[in-house]
């Protein structure tokens, strides 16, 4: 392996699938101005859309998650070319 290319400031941060409100914990160099305490603990934060709870692959449901209004503005954008 090369040296010097790996970053050296890993550390612990918490991820927060905001669909499901499931918070996990791991390493990484991700920078965020955003704080969660876990267990008496204060780790940076970093909000996901989804994650491995709440994705169809890995849970075997299929649930539609629309946090950005993005279906709706589909079909208000191509509801003139419904005949």
């Amino acid at each position: 392996m090369r040296k010097g290319i790996h970053p050296e400031n890993y550390r612990m941060v918490a991820f927060k699938d905001m669909s499901n409100e499931d918070v996990f914990l791991t390493r990484s160099t991700v920078n965020t101005k955003e704080t969660l305490e876990v267990d008496g603990v204060e780790y940076p934060l970093v909000k996901l859309e989804i994650s491995r709870t709440s994705h169809p692959f890995y849970t075997g449901k299929t649930k539609l998650i629309d946090t950005a209004g993005r279906i709706d503005k589909f079909k208000t954008k191509y509801a003139k070319f419904k005949k």
